[in-house]
């Protein structure tokens, strides 16, 4: 961890293809710690969830350069290693475990559909709420799940037209998205074994929602790359 939060905040402090360029043997070495610390944590979620293939890591793993064709912020590079764990790999579905890490505690876990724009997915997780929603409620009344999450995303102003304004779950018929975050501190991270224990038990109970979203969309056709 300590290469790995070096070289981001170096990173943060120079962003630039400069810089990235003379710099590019310390991000493939910090990457690399990355990795070895992403397949940690891979064997350790697929104890629970052996729908997560034991895989390599680096089809795991977000570009660190930046896509800045419509942003006004034009840092070419994000200054965090980012990745999803799903059984589609990467792919934002079926939804899976998402992880950030970025110095000056700004690291976070994360699972769910965080994507908004995907074609038809919206409508098949809010008809999935009303067919099911005796299961969502337990879902997320759940104390562990109240403890430790809230569901975020992108929402609508007003209800989407075919949706009751008085179901019981209409705040989440909004919703455009619907993922999870939960905040983990530097200092867990610098404890390299014990951040995968804790941060598997922290993916397995937000292994509930995932496998909700999941059952969902499981029609859902994602567009071939």
């Amino acid at each position: 961890m300590n290469k790995i939060f070096s070289y981001l905040t170096d990173l943060e402090n120079n962003n630039n293809r400069e810089w990235f360029n003379a710099n590019k043997q310390s991000y493939k070495k910090a990457r690399a710690d990355f990795e070895e610390m992403l397949y940690l944590l891979v064997l350790a979620i697929n104890k629970f969830d052996t729908n997560i293939p034991i895989c390599d890591p680096k089809n795991l793993i977000f570009k660190i350069a930046r896509d800045t064709r419509f942003t006004s912020d034009k840092t070419p590079y994000n200054p965090s290693f980012r990745a999803c764990i799903s059984s589609a790999g990467k792919r934002p579905v079926p939804v899976g475990y998402y992880i950030s890490i970025q110095p000056k505690e700004r690291s976070f876990l994360g699972a769910g559909l965080a994507h908004s724009g995907i074609k038809g997915a919206a409508d098949m997780v809010r008809d999935y709420i009303v067919l099911h929603d005796l299961e969502f409620s337990k879902i997320i009344t759940n104390e562990k799940f109240l403890t430790h999450f809230s569901i975020k995303g992108e929402t609508l102003k007003n209800m989407p037209q075919g949706y009751d304004n008085n179901h019981p779950h209409a705040k989440y018929l909004k919703n455009k998205s619907w993922y999870l975050q939960y905040p983990i501190s530097d200092d867990l991270l610098f404890n390299t074994d014990n951040f995968v224990e804790q941060t598997a038990q922290v993916f397995s109970l937000m292994k509930p929602f995932v496998n909700y979203l999941n059952a969902a969309l499981l029609d859902l056709k994602m567009p071939l790359r």
